[in-house]
């Protein structure tokens, strides 16, 4: 008989229910790990936000595997969460599933006839009108909370392209909006020429808040050509990092450096590296 070695072994794949008892193994505190018994709800957010950005990156490079990798390692975020909140009292994984499923439901009501889960409707429904009726429920939940204003909500820790663009689409809720994309465009082209004003003016703080309206501008732009202002700067930074890497290769093909080079060969490269993609 032939001896496996344990990685060759086929196992029954673990469960749901077997990570919640390794999430409990780790905070035993007996014989659990002592980094994770030393860690609470605010020292693993650091670790949430990085894992969400290794999702997206995944996902961008279309790379399947590493993308089932990084939705474990979110998940494994979320079991933490559900651990901290049942050794507090406060709530447990079952908790969150609860909460969630219940808000699914009530903010479909198209799909869920009469709130249960295989509950059906024949009446036809368009995309206009499901983001209508989803921003519609979310208002009531909102004014059922202790915050009263539109943007209450908001969290401030949202990254600055993201918090802005939900700003904007939350103020437009209630009709603080642009209706025409010329207007848009007329907007931020004004901003930009008062930034152009601060600029020979030469006073630094308002050069700063200037610059700040023109970045809020485009984004404004971006929400009303239906774009993600995070997912088209992130796809700007790919570009920029690939036609600048050719350049660098380029250069090295030849036996010189980029550093060594006048601008005017610089934008010969660069040039050449668009035409290139």
């Amino acid at each position: 008989m032939t001896d496996k070695s344990p990685s060759a072994d086929a196992h029954t794949p673990y469960t749901l229910a077997d990570l919640m008892r390794v999430m409990a193994r780790l905070r035993d505190p007996e014989d659990g790990c002592p980094w994770d018994l030393q860690q609470d709800f605010r020292s693993i957010v650091p670790s949430t936000i990085e894992e969400c950005y290794e999702l997206a990156d995944a996902i961008e490079r279309d790379d399947l595997p590493h993308i089932a990798e990084e939705l474990g390692d979110v998940l494994f975020q979320v079991i933490f969460y559900s651990q901290l909140g049942s050794e507090q009292g406060a709530f447990d994984f079952h908790t969150v599933v609860d909460t969630l499923v219940q808000k699914l439901i009530r903010r479909h009501p198209h799909v869920f006839a009469e709130g249960a889960i295989e509950g059906r409707l024949n009446a036809a429904i368009s995309p206009a009108e499901v983001k209508a009726n989803w921003e519609a429920i979310k208002r009531e939940e909102r004014a059922g909370k202790a915050r009263h204003g539109v943007l209450d909500d908001i969290p401030v820790t949202l990254p600055a392209l993201q918090r802005a663009q939900k700003l904007q689409k939350r103020a437009a809720t209630v009709g603080f909006d642009w209706t025409a994309l010329d207007d848009v465009l007329a907007n931020l082209e004004g901003e930009i020429g008062e930034l152009r004003d601060a600029l020979a003016a030469g006073n630094d703080g308002h050069i700063s808040d200037e610059f700040g309206d023109v970045l809020f501008s485009a984004v404004n732009l971006g929400r009303h050509l239906g774009l993600d202002a995070e997912t088209a700067l992130r796809y700007a930074n790919t570009k920029f990092e690939t036609r600048f890497t050719a350049m660098e290769q380029a250069a090295l093909d030849e036996a010189s450096d980029l550093a060594s080079e006048s601008t005017k060969q610089l934008q010969a490269r660069w040039e050449q590296a668009k035409a290139s993609q």
